[in-house]
């Protein structure tokens, strides 16, 4: 009995997946992600014209869930660390097929322009519009320095929400300290980190004190 064809595409994509972490998106070889897939270099190019159409259906696949979570965590009504402690709280809970994406993304990102062109324009139309808005409403409210340029804000926020956490999560068990007290997740320790150091500083003279 024949497999249906999305069954199909989808071993295509898993196969793939596996496929470029290993090999680089330029040297996985097609027909060695058809046999893996269990089907033949034919179904291949009827999904998926070219290599990078195979490249970019592997990161939708997985975006479309993270987008819909991000599309809840960082709602414009919350309030600025509210939106940021969910932004965290979903990056530290990627599953191990985000995280596989994840590196791909940052490996193809810096090894073809072309293809960090395509994905630019994919999270424009997607998260990116979130997080500028995020920056700005934290601005606008006092959470962030408004002597920070914007743009710094942007990569301090993603250096600790997505890069910091997975490197965590990779060397949590091989770490030579010990785990932090208090039972804070790495979510809620990232956010004061991250807090601590863009939060809008009190004016010269200002004082607190009685």
């Amino acid at each position: 009995m024949a497999r249906p064809r999305g069954e199909i595409r989808t071993r295509v994509l898993h196969a793939a997946r596996e496929r470029f972490l290993h090999d680089g998106v330029d040297g996985a070889s097609l027909r060695r992600i058809a046999a893996e897939a269990g089907t033949n270099i034919g179904m291949i190019y009827y999904y998926f014209p070219t290599k990078d159409d195979l490249f970019f259906a592997i990161i939708e696949e997985v975006y479309q869930v993270v987008l819909g979570d991000l599309l809840v965590a960082l709602d414009p009504s919350m309030p600025v660390p509210e939106r940021v402690h969910r932004l965290y709280t979903r990056v530290s809970q990627l599953s191990v097929e985000e995280r596989m994406v994840v590196r791909l993304i940052l490996r193809e990102a810096l090894i073809s322009s072309s293809r960090l062109d395509r994905l630019i324009e994919r999270f424009q139309a997607g998260h990116l519009p979130l997080m500028l808005r995020l920056i700005q409403d934290g601005l606008t409210d006092g959470t962030f320095d408004p002597g920070i340029p914007p743009v710094f804000l942007i990569m301090a926020m993603m250096a600790l929400g997505g890069p910091g956490q997975l490197v965590l999560r990779a060397l949590e068990s091989r770490s030579p300290f010990p785990p932090p007290e208090g039972g804070l997740r790495s979510a809620d320790r990232m956010l004061q980190i991250f807090l601590r150091g863009v939060a809008a500083k009190p004016a010269a003279g200002d004082s607190h004190e009685a």
